[in-house]
């Protein structure tokens, strides 16, 4: 999803950025010129072909993809699952291909400001998806994060919504489809085989767990709990508002699907995984593919939209761990804690007053505390900002299913015709590995001021193509996360000086990971290595350590954007204070960063450059 770009635009239209007092001079300024007049005349035309170009070609690529159609709360194809075979993807690099012919026959000179960026950001976007195309293969389908074996039921959940009795028939066609989308992942993976790019060993466990959970419990066995996809389709289509004898003819038609499609599908999934199992090793680091050095650069400047090299980020980190320990150890001073900061890792890591209990009752609370957090942030946002989603957001836990895998906390985007809230996740598999010192944090992070607030605002833009309300880069987006865990310190929050080592042990925990992600891709560190770094500086339970290394390994450089994204918006932030003293305002800034969608980071400090420019000139 990471864009990464070199080319220097215009920044926003002054409409989005001046001040009212500044749209008020607009308003007063002197007639233009005939010619002037005719400029801005073709300029518009212009604009105009360009942006029915834009949404012609976002369109296009959503309506080759069943998946992304639900996630835009398209139905057209509701009942399909994407087409993962060669041939799918043979043509889709095609229509790319022909998509950047079009795109370049526009004439870029007589384009206006937002045009011209929406035009740079999507020629970039075409050309990047194009040069990747070399790369394929050099990814894992099916790991412990993320993969169609775990995403079928997760998607069938979260994304399949049934509001009459097409939208089941459609649920019931997914299934019937599972035992082909299962077969194309499958060529897929002997595809990946025959080219020696195998999962690490360690996934594979985790994969097969995943699926049996998928198929255990009613109606797969006669004994247990209903399974999820029993439990979500009967769920709702008992809402639907149709006779019960309909009812019942769809149920039966889904039970049939999950017994004759979906349990023979991850039956035989499961037994090849089982065969692939027997040839992974237990090298981690993309190092060991074909070319992996140049892979791994390439897939560094995807997700950092820069050009820093695996060992600057590396170097980046340790500097960044060592700064980190030393407000930790402000912070244990003012608690009055008698040793070291490694032994206050392992009082903060192992004491009980840090915790709530690892049973339901527990659980709820953790919920609830951080519903109340994000709740309390809610009545703070005016402080901080000018703009609001109106997307609503909830709180719930991993699904049991796969829970075991998932990541600590993570977030899924509103439906932006308004049916589906945003969702922050919070995964209680283990209450070990959720501290209530890092709840404020991961909520800020995951749900508002961060996930939240970015992409539901995104989404709601007025007067950007959807490619930008949709699309996204990976150091923005994440940068943006952690800055919203560091802001609302400067707002009197994390009152608490445990809250506070939260706070920092969780920026703690992504400055380590821009040491290990190079560690393990680029120098060759071990799966073990990399949890022994983490062990050793950061109070994270060890359970911690072994999902983030293993995310690390089979999601290279993702997680180096977090960092990477923060350090950039706090040094635009900064240069802004300093150039424009008493006019700078902390909700102006932050409604520039959010009023044009995700952007590339270098695009992101022009857009700053040019507030900055404009503001000084009020």
């Amino acid at each position: 999803m990471s864009i990464k770009t070199k080319t220097t635009l215009v920044a926003v239209a002054l409409s989005s950025l001046l001040s009212t007092s500044a749209l008020a001079q607009l308003q007063n300024a002197p007639l233009s010129s005939p010619q002037e007049s005719i400029a801005v005349a073709t300029q518009h035309s212009e604009s105009e072909k360009a942006n029915a170009l834009f949404e012609a070609i976002f369109m296009e690529n959503v309506m080759a993809n069943p998946i992304n159609q639900t996630y835009l709360g398209i139905k057209q194809d509701y009942g399909k699952w994407n087409d993962l075979s060669d041939a799918a993807a043979d043509a889709d690099i095609a229509r790319n291909k022909e998509q950047l012919t079009r795109l370049t026959q526009l004439d870029t000179a007589k384009l206006d400001q937002q045009a011209l960026l929406s035009y740079e950001l999507l020629k970039a976007d075409l050309e990047n998806t194009i040069s990747d195309d070399q790369w394929r293969y050099y990814n894992y389908p099916m790991n412990q994060m993320y993969g169609v074996h775990s995403m079928v039921a997760s998607f069938l959940i979260n994304q399949h919504q049934i509001t009459d009795e097409s939208d089941a028939k459609a649920y019931i066609s997914r299934l019937n489809a599972v035992p082909t989308l299962f077969s194309q992942l499958e060529t897929s993976l002997e595809t990946r085989a025959q080219k020696h790019i195998i999962a690490p060993k360690f996934v594979f466990p985790y994969v097969i767990s995943d699926s049996k959970n998928i198929i255990s419990g009613a109606p797969f066995s006669d004994t247990g709990k209903d399974s999820a996809l029993w439990a979500d389709a009967k769920r709702k289509i008992n809402k639907l508002d149709i006779t019960d004898d309909k009812k019942d003819l769809l149920l039966n038609e889904v039970k049939q699907a999950l017994l004759t499609k979906v349990k023979p599908a991850y039956e035989k999934l499961i037994t090849y995984t089982k065969t692939l199992e027997a040839l992974a090793d237990t090298q981690d680091g993309v190092w060991k593919l074909p070319n992996g050095e140049a892979f791994y650069n390439n897939a560094l400047a995807r997700t950092t939209t820069t050009n820093m090299s695996a060992d600057t980020i590396h170097d980046l980190g340790l500097t960044e761990v060592k700064r980190i320990h030393d407000e930790m150890r402000v912070i244990m001073k003012k608690v009055q804690f008698a040793g070291n900061l490694k032994e206050f890792f392992a009082f903060m890591r192992d004491d009980k007053q840090f915790y709530y209990p690892d049973t339901d009752a527990g659980k709820a609370e953790y919920l609830a505390q951080a519903k109340s957090i994000i709740d309390n942030m809610k009545t703070r946002l005016d402080e901080v900002f000018t703009i609001q989603p109106k997307a609503d957001l909830v709180v719930k836990k991993v699904e049991a299913f796969r829970e075991k895998s998932a990541g600590k906390a993570f977030y899924d985007q509103p439906a932006p015709d308004g049916s589906r809230p945003g969702t922050y996740y919070a995964n209680l598999y283990k209450m070990d590995a959720m501290p209530k010192y890092q709840m404020e944090a991961l909520a800020y992070h995951e749900g508002i001021p961060g996930h939240h607030m970015q992409i539901a605002i995104a989404q709601e833009l007025q007067g950007i193509p959807k490619f930008r309300k949709f699309g996204g880069y990976t150091a923005y987006i994440e940068g943006w996360g952690l800055y919203s865990e560091y802001f609302p310190k400067e707002m009197g929050l994390y009152a608490d000086p445990y809250s506070d080592f939260g706070r920092l042990s969780m920026e703690l925990w992504r400055a380590c990971r821009l040491v290990v992600d190079t560690g393990i891709h680029a120098k060759k560190w071990t799966r073990e290595q990399g949890i022994a770094y983490y062990v050793e500086n950061t109070p994270n339970a060890e359970s911690d350590a072994i999902k983030m290394v293993e995310r690390h390994i089979v999601m290279p450089s993702q997680a180096t954007a977090y960092k990477v994204g923060m350090i950039k918006i706090l040094q635009l932030r900064e240069q802004a204070k300093k150039e424009l003293g008493s006019k700078f305002d902390i909700r102006e800034f932050h409604t520039l960063i959010l009023k044009n969608g995700p952007l590339p980071l270098d695009i992101l400090e022009e857009q700053v450059n040019k507030w900055i420019k404009q503001v000084n000139s009020l």
